[in-house]
């Protein structure tokens, strides 16, 4: 069983308060507005999972303006990283050294919101090809669910694969207009929380070319609607797996959903997953975002990619902006966040970083973002070379 801190343990480890200082009230209002263009993004060297984890995010947060101003007395909604299933290895490391974003940092996110005074801490994962609880599926990689649940005074889990606790799905809007969807049906908990969390982790992919805190809300959208098998009417508890048609179009999402905006416009999922990646972000706007970078592995998203590795980098990423954010991460990877289609990491799609600056919800230029803690020139990791290495 991988290594998991009990509540004790995080509250022996933190050593200090959580800081309530100035996140500005742009961050703290509603699903209407994100997080500035300006935000800051903190970056620090964490060697392991173990005790100096808690310290290290404690700090990073005081680093971004303090986490009190806004978690304290609200819902927090936090989108884990858990693509694939448990039993998916690369090699004989465990999940959350590899593709998961790993439970002590889950743990530690969760005791220092609670200790920040938030009322409601949900964690949220669309558990591929199941319909069953969330604890359930954690348990099914030697995960303990109540490590988390006791992290915090009140902590829920949701599978939002599926309507869940909600007695309807919530439709959240692109600001705008979208550029693939209009608007989403989603499970309740991404509507129903008054700060939305997203907790990544660091990696490259075969359809995106990265997986940070924007490509993880791909995983919000629920498969009774947009997945393999969904009835084309309405939602169907019957639909399991992944979500080829935004891979492909082959299909619309179920009729009770908003469709695309131009139906059959391309089948192609570097042109197609980027773009509803974007809007997905426009319709539910991510306040904070927390990517692991202290084990993760290289060459893509999951172990069923070829020609995939572990790594470890011993780097945390923070931010309030997910598109400055996911540039600084990109920029640890060893990649420019500016790079257009046809360039590293962008060979085969179209860059969700720059798609996401021309909506407006941030920047990829690196000059124009302040980066607290480890300069990036100190924590860079080419992963590219990495691939080169096992190659040769």
């Amino acid at each position: 069983m991988e290594e998991s801190l009990s509540r004790r343990q995080w509250i022996r480890i933190a050593g200090m308060g959580v800081a309530g200082m100035g996140i500005p009230h742009s961050v703290q209002t509603g699903l209407s507005t994100g997080t500035p263009p300006s935000a800051p993004v903190a970056v620090a060297r964490c060697p392991d999972y173990g005790n100096g984890l808690l310290p290290t995010l404690n700090r990073m947060m005081d680093q971004l303006g303090g986490l009190a101003s806004l978690v304290r007395g609200k819902t927090v909604a936090v989108k884990l990283n858990l693509t694939g299933g448990p039993e998916s290895r690369v090699g004989h490391t465990l999940v959350g050294s590899a593709q998961w974003v790993h439970q002590n940092l889950i743990g530690a996110t969760v005791h220092l919101m609670g200790r920040a005074g938030a009322r409601r801490i949900r964690l949220l994962e669309s558990a591929f090809g199941t319909d069953e609880p969330l604890e359930e599926f954690l348990l099914h990689a030697n995960w303990e669910p109540r490590d988390l649940v006791t992290a915090a005074p009140v902590v829920e889990f949701e599978n939002t694969n599926y309507l869940g606790r909600g007695k309807k799905y919530s439709r959240l809007w692109v600001p705008g207009g979208g550029l693939m969807f209009r608007g989403f049906d989603l499970n309740h908990s991404y509507e129903d929380c008054d700060v939305f969390v997203s907790l990544a982790k660091l990696k490259e992919h075969a359809t995106t070319g990265v997986t940070l805190s924007m490509k993880n809300c791909f995983g919000i959208t629920p498969c009774t609607i947009y997945g393999d098998g969904a009835d084309a009417e309405g939602p169907s508890l019957r639909a399991r797996g992944g979500r080829a048609m935004i891979h492909t179009g082959y299909r619309q999402p179920s009729r009770s959903a908003p469709s695309e905006n131009q139906p059959g416009v391309s089948k192609e999922g570097g042109y197609r997953v980027p773009r509803t990646v974007v809007d997905l972000v426009a319709a539910r706007p991510i306040h904070l975002c927390i990517i692991d970078g202290i084990e993760t592995m290289y060459g893509g998203e999951g172990p069923w990619i070829q020609g995939v590795g572990v790594v470890r980098p011993g780097v945390l990423i923070a931010g309030l902006n997910p598109v400055n954010t996911d540039a600084v991460a990109a920029a640890l990877m060893g990649f420019d966040p500016k790079a257009d289609r046809g360039v590293p990491p962008f060979e085969d799609c179209d860059s969700t970083l720059k798609l996401a600056e021309r909506k407006g919800l941030g920047t990829c230029d690196l000059q124009q973002i302040e980066v607290a803690g480890t300069p990036i020139a100190q924590a860079r990791l080419p992963f590219r070379s990495l691939r080169q290495r096992q190659r040769t």
